[in-house]
Formats: structure tokens, C-alpha cells, sequence
């Protein structure tokens, strides 16, 4: 039993690891920097092409993490697959978002259909909800505590725009400046992390040939 549980916890920790190297915040950060910039490009090419748009931004993007797992982080970490437990917490995350999304997707469809019915204020609120419980649930299933933070960045950015869009204190229902802000964070989150993860490893490098390794 404590065999089992140690083995738990040490995949736990591996888990942890893979996913603290910062890549997938400077992700979350570029994709969430469409809402900051789309606005801006919607007045010339519409709502749907100023997203599309992004599209081979967010290939570039992928492309360039997948590198540098595979030629930075991979040689000098490894890799590593998970047991039965782990893959079956991240399929049941999977679903979870899968339901989140769909229901992001209803409530979407729904405010562009009666955009002139439903105050910008319900909307904003609306989205960040959904923005707030998709991180949420990704906290939760995923154990990484700082999804809570973005969580919560990301459920009041939408009411606090509409505010200062509201007070004539920005353009475009304020998501230039607050996704712009969150989206920095992200991305500024993440490349800390990916240096500091290069900083330990070259430490304990240092050390071991230090020791005659």
C-alpha cells in the first residue's frame, strides 16, 4: 500500500514537473491575446475572419513550443508516460472541458443571436463565468494552483472592460486592455518558469560534476 501510494505521489510529482516548465502558459498567453488584438482587426475584417486570422499564429506558436520540449526541455529532463490513474484524471479533465465548451459555445450563439436584447453587462458576466469555471475545473482536476489565479483574472477581465468601456475609459468593451493585461501576465508567468526550470537544472548539473559526477 505505501509502495502504491509512493508511486502516487511520485507521478504526481513528475506530472507537476512536466507542466511547470511554462510552455503552456506562454500558450494559454498568445491565445488569450487574440481577444486583446481581434477587436481592433473586427472593424475591417469582421468578427469571423479577424479570428481565423490567428490561426497560423497559433500553429507558429505550437510549433515553436513543440521544439523547444523536444530540443530543450526533453534532453536535459527526459520524458515520461503516465500510469492508468493519471491518464484516466487528465480523460475525465478532458470531458469536463469538452462540456464547459459546448456550454461557452450555447451561451455564445445565444448572445450573438439577441446581441441587442442583452445588456453588455449580462454578457460580460456571462463569459466570464464560463471563463472562470473552464480554469477552475482545470485547476482542480489538473492540481496546478496557478489555473486558480488565471481563473480568476480571466472571470473578472469581461465585467471589469465593460466597466471601463462603460465610463468611456477605453475602446472596445475594454478587452484590449484587460485580456491585453492577462495575456501578459500569462506569457511573462510562463517564460519565468521555463528559465527557472533551465536555472535548477544547470545547478544541479553544476553540482554533480562538481562532486566528480
Amino acid at each position: 500500500m505505501s509502495q502504491s501510494i509512493s508511486l502516487r505521489d511520485a507521478e504526481r510529482k513528475v506530472f507537476h514537473t512536466a507542466v511547470n516548465d511554462g510552455l503552456w502558459d506562454i500558450f494559454l498567453g498568445c491565445f488569450f491575446l487574440m481577444f486583446a488584438i481581434t477587436p481592433f482587426l473586427s472593424e475591417r475584417l469582421g468578427d469571423f475572419w479577424s479570428s481565423v486570422i490567428f490561426l497560423p499564429f497559433w500553429g507558429l506558436v505550437y510549433l515553436a513550443i513543440r521544439f523547444v520540449r523536444k530540443h530543450v526541455i526533453t534532453p536535459r529532463l527526459g520524458s515520461v508516460k503516465f500510469g492508468a490513474s493519471r491518464n484516466a484524471i487528465l480523460m475525465r479533465f478532458n470531458l469536463v472541458m469538452l462540456v464547459v465548451n459546448l456550454i461557452a459555445l450555447v451561451l455564445g450563439l445565444i448572445a450573438a443571436s439577441l446581441t441587442s436584447r442583452i445588456p453588455g453587462q449580462a454578457t460580460s458576466i456571462a463569459l466570464g463565468l464560463v471563463l472562470l469555471a473552464a480554469f477552475s475545473f482545470a485547476a482542480y482536476f489538473l492540481g496546478i494552483g496557478r489555473l486558480y489565479i488565471y481563473a480568476l483574472l480571466l472571470g473578472l477581465a469581461p465585467p471589469i472592460g465593460e466597466w471601463l468601456w462603460v465610463n468611456h475609459l477605453t475602446s472596445h468593451h475594454g478587452y484590449p486592455v484587460t485580456f491585453g493585461v492577462i495575456s501578459g501576465i500569462m506569457i511573462l508567468t510562463g517564460i519565468m518558469l521555463l528559465l527557472r526550470l533551465l536555472r535548477s537544472y544547470q545547478a544541479a548539473r553544476d553540482d554533480f560534476q562538481a562532486d566528480g559526477g
